[in-house]
């Protein structure tokens, strides 16, 4: 459940910056099946990725940590 909130919240911060998975998983260093399980819920993302994400999409952590 906490997979899919962090997912979701990846996606739609990722899609409102204009990437596409392909791109956004480029960029991370990761591959696009890495990233979709990531949006899907499937995986959570290790503390490093996580780091390059909000970095890449010039949002905090916090921003991206699911709501409660």
């Amino acid at each position: 459940m906490e997979a899919e909130k962090w997912g979701r919240r990846i996606r739609a911060y990722r899609k409102l910056k204009g990437y596409t998975q392909e791109g956004f998983s480029r960029e991370l260093g990761v591959s696009v099946s890495i990233l979709g399980e990531i949006e899907r819920g499937n995986r959570l993302p290790a503390q490093d990725l996580l780091e390059r994400i909000s970095q890449s999409l010039k949002v905090s952590i916090e921003d991206l940590k699911p709501k409660e």
